[in-house]
């Protein structure tokens, strides 16, 4: 699963995931096709794995794959059944920060229909909405 390898403060605070649309990581950089969040929200690395398990399956390992978000915020996590106050829990895992628009995976080397249903079916395993993207040729 993807986390950071080191982070500059172990525990972060919640915030929001507020503005507009990206203006970041929204154009396609690598591949033809791409798939695009239309909302905004956390993405755990486990859903990250989970997307790219899907598509890459689906693909039969036939064309390239990339990941363009990554999971650096750490979420934090109290045990079960502990009273309120003692301070902040613990970091259980990470995750990725989305706003609409942004891209989230590429693929290059397969048919636009094999791409179209390995992101349909990686859409499935993230919480947000999404859209396909076809890079237009020039």
């Amino acid at each position: 699963m993807l986390m950071p390898s080191r982070t500059k403060y172990r525990k972060v605070r919640k915030g929001r995931v507020h503005g507009g649309t990206a203006t970041s990581l929204n154009y396609l950089a690598h591949g033809r096709f791409g798939l695009v969040s239309q909302q905004s929200d956390r993405i755990t690395s486990r859903q990250i794995e989970a997307a790219r398990q899907a598509m890459t399956r689906y693909i039969k390992r036939g064309g390239q794959i990339w990941i363009r978000i990554f999971p650096h915020t750490p979420v934090t996590r109290k045990p079960q059944d502990v009273k309120m106050g003692s301070g902040k829990g613990n970091p259980e895992f990470f995750v990725a920060k989305v706003k609409p628009g942004t891209i989230m995976f590429e693929m290059d080397g397969v048919s636009e229909e094999v791409a179209r249903e390995a992101m349909r079916l990686a859409s499935h395993k993230l919480p947000v909405k999404t859209n396909f993207l076809v890079k237009e040729e020039q």
